[in-house]
């Protein structure tokens, strides 16, 4: 690897932990300016003043925010998230599962929704201006207007509901049988597919037009190849880095914009979590969730970047 593709990687993994560290601070500041007391909300109306002021000083409310900042900070650095104010568990080990099933949610909605964009771009551009490139672009622009909840809805009301093919409750649990599983998680993962797949195509439809103007496309259609071959093999490879861009965003928002999808569905994953905690202001596990999210989201950005940068050839091959 170059020189000067090695100095961009770096930047742009040095200003992901920059970022990161500048989110963290973000979160901390945003749930401690929330209104409310946590430990009214943790010990109820009826608590005592004494008992109140006994679990301040036991939980660290008392300290100057900095300090607090930077205990918490170093607990996530070692590992250490801290410990649920509701239930008293350690967060770590129950946002595990919960992340697991994210993960596993997110994975088999971009297996459909990756490969199926792009094919769906590659045969529009094929085909623009015609037809085929008008019904695709205009099922992508009508899909894209409906919220995640609409959709969600929509698929519950018809596949659950009115033909009960699949569960409108995707109730997952540990050792579940793999067919179990993915029966399971179909709605919702259907949902967040038909929610990035259009945003998806469109950018790499929008890609490989932009590359078509170029003149070695022109000389690529001059010899007399077929207007797919010319897309294929000469189109596609050089929009790969625009493509990889829009990809891992919306990868990103698979994981990170499950909330909606999530609470619909009333799916264990990581966006139920926090909603959870929300309710219960549960300040310590809103905090580690808010982070992870901003962790995965920001690695994502960082890897699509440096895909880019890889990509480029003028960065591979300095003159």
């Amino acid at each position: 690897m170059s020189s000067p593709i090695v100095k961009l990687v770096a930047q742009r993994i040095a200003l992901g932990i920059l970022l990161l560290l500048a989110v963290s601070v973000l979160i901390f500041a945003g749930t401690q300016i929330l209104p409310g007391d946590v430990a009214q909300a943790i010990l109820g109306q009826s608590a005592t003043p004494e008992s109140l002021a006994n679990l301040r000083e036991q939980l660290g409310l008392n300290d100057p925010a900095f300090v607090r900042y930077f205990r918490w900070l170093g607990g996530v650095v070692t590992g250490d998230l801290g410990t649920a104010m509701s239930s008293g568990q350690d967060i770590a080990t129950s946002i595990k599962g919960r992340l697991w099933n994210t993960l596993f949610l997110a994975f088999w909605a971009a297996v459909v929704a990756v490969p199926l964009a792009i094919i769906l771009g590659l045969i529009a551009v094929r085909y623009r201006n015609g037809w085929v490139d008008k019904l695709i672009s205009g099922l992508a622009l009508a899909s894209t207007s409906f919220p995640e909840f609409f959709i969600g809805y929509v698929l519950v009301y018809f596949f659950a509901v009115k033909y009960q093919i699949f569960p409108g409750i995707s109730t997952v649990y540990d050792g579940m049988p793999f067919g179990e599983r993915m029966q399971a998680i179909m709605l919702p993962a259907a949902a967040l597919t038909l929610v990035v797949l259009a945003h998806m195509m469109r950018m790499t439809r929008a890609a490989i037009l932009n590359v078509m103007q170029s003149a070695y496309v022109e000389t690529a259609e001059l010899k007399g190849l077929s207007a797919f071959a010319v897309i294929r093999r000469h189109a596609f490879p050089n929009a790969i880095a625009p493509i990889i861009n829009v990809v891992m965003l919306n990868l990103a928002y698979l994981i990170v914009g499950v909330v909606v999808v999530e609470v619909i569905f009333v799916y264990p994953g990581m966006g139920q979590f926090l909603v959870d905690h929300v309710t219960k202001r549960d300040v310590p596990v809103v905090q580690a969730v808010g982070l992870i999210f901003a962790a995965v989201y920001i690695s994502l950005n960082i890897i699509a970047d440096i895909a880019a940068i890889v990509a480029n050839p003028r960065l591979r091959h300095p003159k």
